[in-house]
């Protein structure tokens, strides 16, 4: 190899990482850190994008989506924004100069700060664009006024509770879920619903597993291939089965924390343990590896996966949902009547081809089924819950949350 040809691959190297970079990551230092790659896909042909990109903690990375929809009148509503990278700023454009200016952006959640975070700095990139947020916006620790958040005072609005006065009212339908009191915060989500694709945008409440990584999961296999190891010394091997089994594992960790066949080692052992490990950098956390799988810990994954199955996860249905069951249930049979045909939720997989009675079964958990009735969706395995009940059990034992109320008789 020539130093011409050397010194090519790294301009080429260096403009990626230009292209990917995200200044602000600080502000919420999450992996993959400064650089962040878009992945742009066309879902409803000439009407709909999504763009995805990683994020998590500890390797332990699944999608963060942001949906651009085409309005019949020209121009462009943004979904959840993600991080404006300069790559993910290009794509956008690359639609603005087709459909026209971004007119609206919306802000779906009122606590997620991993969607907050990235509004203002994306609105600022479009100056003709009115941001919308969910009502009863909070911050932790202190409550800070949304332009304090960086979103831009002149251009922001709050949603109103009627979606018919809202100015995209004439091609979209959306429905408020909460906020739902959770003693210190509050939860809420807006579900948006595009008529003329029959298109059901949704950020945390519903979701389903893919059976193999997302593409733009793939784009960076080493989170994969990092957790399909079953111990510190085992190499890295970068192979389809690996990439799997690393996924499956990946959202384990994501949706339970702790599933039922995780154990953790102990402080020594997994010491111990790295002085084996055959990847001791930095990058592969000094070797410390504390995981420790069941041989039969696949049978968690497939009752989650559920062939692709629509569900709510663990921890909204643990610690957030169940204080608020009728109202949920409502919202849930509000946006069910509107009749989707595809859900693009932020995380996990998308486009998912859905019924409204498939979106609607998702949320029977807060139902009491009645005596000799048949429930109407196949619950998840009471074991794998059993850290997410202990955490919600003490923090109602402290007085931090309310108590779960009473599922709903029907």
């Amino acid at each position: 190899m020539n130093k011409t040809t050397i010194d090519r691959q790294g301009q080429q190297q260096e403009q990626r990482s230009s292209d990917w970079l995200w200044r602000f990551w600080l502000t919420v230092p999450l992996y993959p850190r400064s650089q962040r790659r878009t992945l742009r896909t066309e879902v409803v042909s000439g009407t709909a994008w999504t763009f995805d990109q990683i994020q998590g903690i500890f390797y332990v990375v699944v999608p963060i989506r942001m949906t651009v929809v085409k309005l019949d009148g020209g121009g462009l509503l943004v979904y959840a924004p993600i991080a404006p990278t300069p790559e993910c700023l290009r794509l956008v454009n690359e639609l603005v100069a087709q459909y026209g200016d971004v007119k609206y952006i919306i802000l779906p959640t009122i606590s997620g700060v991993e969607h907050k975070v990235f509004v203002g700095p994306f609105a600022r990139q479009f100056q003709n664009a009115h941001v919308f947020v969910a009502p009863h916006q909070w911050s932790f620790p202190l409550n800070l006024p949304l332009s304090w958040l960086g979103l831009p005072a002149k251009r922001t609005h709050i949603l109103p509770d009627d979606s018919s006065q809202a100015p995209f009212a004439a091609e979209f339908d959306y429905a408020i879920l909460g906020p739902i009191s959770l003693g210190p915060g509050r939860f809420a989500e807006v579900a948006f619903f595009h008529r003329r694709s029959r298109t059901l945008l949704v950020t945390d409440t519903i979701i389903s597993i893919p059976i193999e990584p997302p593409a733009i999961v793939q784009l960076d296999p080493y989170p994969l291939l990092f957790h399909a190891r079953d111990s510190a010394d085992n190499e890295l091997v970068d192979s389809p089965a690996n990439r799997c089994k690393g996924w499956h594992r990946i959202a384990l960790f994501t949706l339970y924390f702790r599933p039922s066949v995780l154990a953790v080692r102990t402080a020594s052992q997994t010491f111990h343990n790295a002085f084996k490990a055959t990847d001791r950098s930095p990058k592969g956390y000094f070797g410390l590896f504390p995981f420790q799988w069941e041989e039969d810990w696949l049978r968690s994954f497939h009752a989650l996966q559920g062939d692709g199955r629509l569900f709510v996860a663990p921890i909204l249905q643990t610690l957030i949902l169940n204080r608020a069951p009728q109202e949920t249930l409502d919202w849930a049979d509000h946006v069910a009547s509107w009749g989707m045909q595809r859900i693009i939720p932020c995380h996990f997989d998308a486009p998912i081809q859905a019924e409204p009675h498939q979106f609607r079964q998702a949320f029977a958990f807060l139902e009491q089924t009645p005596t000799g009735g048949k429930a109407t969706s196949t619950p998840l395995p009471e074991q794998d819950f059993e850290l997410l009940k202990a955490i919600d059990a003490n923090l109602h034992r402290v007085g931090i949350v309310p108590p779960p109320k009473e599922k709903v008789s029907r």
